[in-house]
């Protein structure tokens, strides 16, 4: 289990037995577990700002891994910072299930789990929206982000230890740059493992994705620099593995393949 000391934390399940958010399928107010008792595992996710890259990316991995996870019997659900519009739209460009993912306007669950608020420094005269913005911007060159910078690398060097992330036939659309055919890929780099700029070309499709709808997936920037978590529990509620993200792009132990955890139990 990835952990801290686990004395600091609360006792994550039963917090999450009793939270009810706002679900995005129906625009209702739910508990978030509801409809996961019989379940053989339970995958929580506590998303950052919907409009975060390190969120798209992770829905990316688990529309990629869909088959192996309902094999396991894996039940899923996810709350996001934002509001029933962000949610529909991440859920209509990722394919997350709207039914899954619920919204928290205000980041409360987040403060309730202990999750990392990001960097917080409090620059005189700013607004609030402009003092997060700043500290975003921090977080981006590495400060109070560890790990941020050398993931930002690893997405245009390459990674043989990462599985091949676009298929040879696929075509790479929405992006300032003409259509991308996973074939050159293969011609500059290779294949069966995540070529030079092949993350970093899903991660600019998803940057034009969210600054081409700023105001949907973000409709407060207050919560910018807010990080999400991790949390399986197996099927009496016992929290098995859990990973508390500790800077920008850091929404995994293992940055290469990020749903690996869930292979180990």
């Amino acid at each position: 289990m990835n952990t801290q000391t686990r004395a600091n934390f609360p006792d994550i399940f039963s917090i999450l037995s009793q939270t009810q958010r706002l679900r995005v399928s129906d625009g209702e107010v739910k508990p978030i577990l509801d409809g996961c008792s019989n379940t053989a595992k339970l995958l929580v996710l506590i998303w950052s700002q919907l409009g975060d890259f390190d969120n798209l990316e992770y829905a990316w991995w688990l529309q990629k891994e869909k088959e192996k996870i309902e094999a396991r019997g894996i039940t899923i659900r996810a709350i996001g910072i934002g509001n029933c519009n962000s949610g529909i739209k991440f859920c209509e460009y990722t394919g997350f299930p709207q039914e899954w993912l619920f919204v928290d306007a205000n980041a409360e669950i987040h403060g309730s789990l202990g999750l990392y608020r990001g960097l917080t420094i409090q620059f005189p005269i700013l607004s609030t929206s402009q003092k997060a913005w700043l500290n975003l911007m921090l977080m981006c060159a590495g400060i109070g982000s560890p790990g941020t910078l050398k993931e930002v690398f690893r997405g245009y060097k390459g990674d043989y230890n990462a599985p091949q992330l676009i298929a040879d036939e696929e075509v790479v659309r929405d992006i300032p740059l003409p259509p991308i055919k996973g074939s050159f890929f293969k011609a500059v780099g290779g294949k069966g493992f995540q070529r030079p700029f092949e993350l970093a070309t899903l991660r600019l499709r998803n940057m034009t994705e969210v600054l081409s709808n700023w105001n949907i997936y973000i409709p407060n920037s207050s919560y910018l620099t807010q990080r999400g978590g991790t949390f399986l529990f197996d099927s009496q509620g016992k929290l098995i593995y859990e990973h508390r993200d500790r800077g920008i792009l850091g929404f995994a132990e293992n940055m290469s393949n990020p749903l690996s955890f869930l292979y180990k139990y």
